[in-house]
């Protein structure tokens, strides 16, 4: 007997991979989500990370054996809504298991020092970081030493 199907939650927000980890980052509108990820994914090529998008603003999330998984919603995959052009084509892959929540936040709102904070989402407890909204010079080193991706061991 199987139990009952679980839909999948449909949240507003961008997923992204660098290497091995994945990223949910999260915010109001204009906060900064889009290019924050895009600004990653390029960090992260630049590097020789395997760097993807997965959805861009809209993401629907599912718990499968205690880690939070987000996949693309059909209608939006490969694309990313780059400030004043509208959406554009990017590859991507279609889902992945997230290691990190970024929230992005007005910068009065950050605390200065932030250990072991974590969301919980569909059932999925998620490491978290906050971070200032539109400020992705101080988001990505921030990013980069949470999740030790080069230069951070």
């Amino acid at each position: 007997m199987t139990g009952p199907i679980v839909q999948p939650e449909n949240i507003h927000a961008t997923a992204i991979l660098i290497g091995e980890r994945g990223i949910l980052i999260s915010g109001a509108s204009g906060s900064g989500k889009t290019t924050l990820a895009l600004t990653l994914i390029d960090h992260g090529r630049q590097r020789g990370l395997f760097s993807r998008l997965v959805s861009d603003d809209q993401l629907f999330v599912e718990a499968h054996a205690g880690r939070l998984v987000c996949r693309a919603p059909a209608t939006i995959e490969g694309l990313a809504e780059v400030p004043g052009l509208g959406p554009r084509k990017l590859p991507f892959e279609p889902a992945c298991v997230i290691d990190l929540h970024v929230r992005l936040l007005p910068a009065g709102e950050i605390a200065r020092f932030q250990e072991d904070a974590s969301d919980d989402i569909a059932g999925c407890a998620v490491p978290r970081i906050d971070l200032a909204e539109r400020n992705v010079q101080a988001a990505l080193p921030a990013m980069m030493a949470r999740l030790s991706i080069p230069p951070f061991l």
